[in-house]
């Protein structure tokens, strides 16, 4: 592709896990997907809002190179961030204070415009990006990370959330077993490694309520920690019980979702939707069980947090703002 003057749009998400930082075309080319982990000491569970703020603004530098790379006989259109974890006038957090301060002083100073969008929306529209979802009108969506287990209708314009967890998500429940073993935060991937070389003998029930679109993970959490604390269970099979748990709550949820939408497929992403193993798992679980719509995941790269979600509403409102 030629790069005389390709209008670009950036975008800026700054979450509990990840500082990103995205560059796209007009045209949805990915340009820039910059993603990097925040710093947490072993044994930590994550980090306060005020050093996770901190750790966004010594970050935020690192994905310079990459942006100046990118940008070369290129224009920047416009400039987005997520400003807050999902629609809702109660939602906020102070992390995305800092891709927001950020991208609209980028904005400015550039004067070219600035949208603002939400980290939820942002994972749904890098998983959407280059699946046979795309062009559906309606469907089911589940976003399942560390601060969120949310069942989901989504269309073009609205984000409807109609059921999720009451208690515990699904990243904390994998990022507090994971350390109480001793791995690192954020854990999916290394428990993830010990959950392929373990047994599950479905141990952890289900616990749904609601018509089965809303679940309770602590009282499994509380189990898990038993089992850690005894030693009496190899850490891969405690692994392997969870992962099978959460494959088990997921395609309850989505079959209860369907009845009740009438929907027929799904979109699943999220940082703990990353996993091989609990894409396998719950493919597997659909295939027997009834009713279940078709699941769709987006690319790995996409499930996790990044800013490449955020970066393509920004260009798809840029057209419109254009148009």
């Amino acid at each position: 592709m030629s790069k005389d003057g390709t209008p670009v749009v950036i975008g800026f998400d700054t979450s509990n896990y990840r500082t990103s930082v995205a560059a796209v075309t007009l045209d949805g080319e990915i340009l820039v997907n910059h993603r990097e982990l925040l710093p947490v000491s072993n044994g930590e569970r994550g980090l306060r809002q005020s050093d996770a703020v901190f750790a966004h603004i010594r970050q935020l530098r690192d994905s310079e190179p990459a942006l100046r790379e990118a940008m070369k006989g290129r224009t920047i259109a416009a400039v987005a961030a997520s400003t807050k974890p999902r629609d809702g006038e109660d939602s906020y957090m102070p992390v995305f204070q800092v891709g927001f301060t950020v991208g609209s002083m980028l904005a400015a100073s550039l004067d070219v415009p600035f949208f603002e969008t939400t980290h939820q929306r942002g994972h749904l529209a890098a998983a959407l990006n280059g699946t046979a979802l795309e062009n559906e009108d309606r469907l089911l969506a589940v976003h399942l990370s560390g601060g969120t287990t949310d069942l989901l209708v989504m269309d073009t314009e609205h984000v409807t959330q109609i059921g999720g967890s009451a208690d515990l998500h699904a990243g904390q429940l994998v990022d507090r077993a994971g350390v109480a073993m001793g791995l690192p935060f954020p854990s999916g991937e290394e428990l993830e490694k010990l959950a392929v070389q373990g047994k599950s003998e479905g141990l952890l029930g289900c616990s749904l309520a609601n018509g089965d679109v809303t679940c309770h993970l602590s009282g499994a959490e509380t189990k898990v920690q038993q089992w850690i604390a005894t030693g009496k269970m190899p850490r891969e099979d405690i692994a392997r019980e969870i992962y099978d748990l959460l494959a088990r709550t997921l395609v309850r949820m989505l079959k209860a979702g369907s009845e009740k939408t009438g929907l027929k497929k799904a979109l699943v992403t999220g940082g703990v939707a990353a996993s091989a193993l609990l894409r396998e798992m719950m493919e597997d679980r659909r295939r027997k069980t009834r009713g279940v719509p078709e699941i769709i995941f987006g690319r790995p790269e996409m499930s996790g947090d990044n800013a490449v979600g955020v970066a393509l509403i920004g260009a798809a409102k840029y057209k419109i703002h254009n148009s």
